[in-house]
């Protein structure tokens, strides 16, 4: 504690008060730094290879290109992530969800000239993501998402081979129900209950991104996984960005599957029979 205090202080050249445990560190320590002068910062402990300066890289990113409400970063590398804290914890109630529907549909009209992919690869929970740059989202999907997280889970001994085989058949009939947009989004990548801050009935911001540009439905996906966002959201959502037909009844179980992927990989268990049984819904 002393060393993180000391860290603070010579990255800030200020005091630092007290650092109080905060949630949600899923790849390291996360506290709130109550500075001696000037208002409170947060601050993540991690180790090299961590990933904590990719997610500096990518907070930075959608502040200055998605224009999401994010904490400022101060200071980025893998051991540690400085940035300004934000006032948090209310739930998503209905004035939240409709901001949070306009703030996300407007970083999804943002797209990218190289198709889809990133300027750098990024991290999920941890985990390696790569993101070289596609033209064709079908074969990205496939490659970099499906195939790609479900072999490093079934290395791990997570994800059986049986199913590691039959998401591979599936995967190489994709053009069956998805297809690729006309132009890419921005998107935070991991937009999860946890990662959106909410006060005084507003989103104040969003947090831990795993950004790249793919097609929006992956993120509208990943919001139903943990119940994020209600209809509030999605009719709010809609008012500036149409969704096509189809997504709820089909693609959204598709795109889930990555985030499937990942939870099978970090920790096994129920994950499994979620990633079979919408194998078994699409004929596979």
């Amino acid at each position: 504690m002393n060393t993180t205090k000391q860290k603070i202080e010579k990255i800030t050249k200020r005091g630092v008060s007290a650092l109080k445990p905060l949630s949600g560190g899923c790849v390291g320590d996360v506290y709130r730094v109550h500075m001696e002068s000037g208002p409170d910062l947060v601050a993540k402990i991690g180790e090299m290879g961590s990933g904590l300066e990719l997610e500096g890289y990518c907070l930075s990113y959608l502040s200055t290109h998605g224009q999401l409400p994010v904490p400022d970063v101060l200071f980025a590398s893998d051991e540690i992530l400085l940035m300004t804290y934000l006032d948090s914890g209310e739930s998503i109630g209905p004035g939240a969800a409709t901001h949070a529907g306009e703030l996300v549909a407007r970083m999804h009209l943002i797209s990218a000239d190289a198709g889809f992919g990133f300027e750098k690869d990024t991290t999920i929970g941890g985990l390696h993501q790569p993101n070289p740059w596609n033209k064709n989202w079908v074969d990205f999907f496939r490659d970099q998402r499906l195939l790609y997280m479900g072999g490093v889970a079934m290395k791990a001994g997570n994800l059986p081979a049986a199913i590691f085989k039959r998401l591979e058949k599936f995967s190489n009939n994709l053009e069956n129900w998805i297809e690729t947009p006309k132009k890419s989004s921005l998107i935070h990548g991991d937009m999860w209950t946890g990662n959106v801050l909410v006060a005084n009935g507003r989103i104040s911001g969003f947090v831990d991104p795993a950004t790249y540009y793919a097609d929006a439905e992956i993120e509208l996906a990943f919001t139903q996984m943990f119940g994020t966002f209600n209809q509030i959201f999605f009719d709010a959502y809609e008012n500036i960005r149409p969704i096509k037909p189809g997504f709820f009844e089909e693609r959204l179980s598709i795109y889930n599957l990555y985030p499937l992927l990942v939870h099978v990989r970090l920790f096994g268990g129920g994950y499994v029979n979620s990633i079979d049984g919408t194998l078994r819904k699409f004929g596979h």
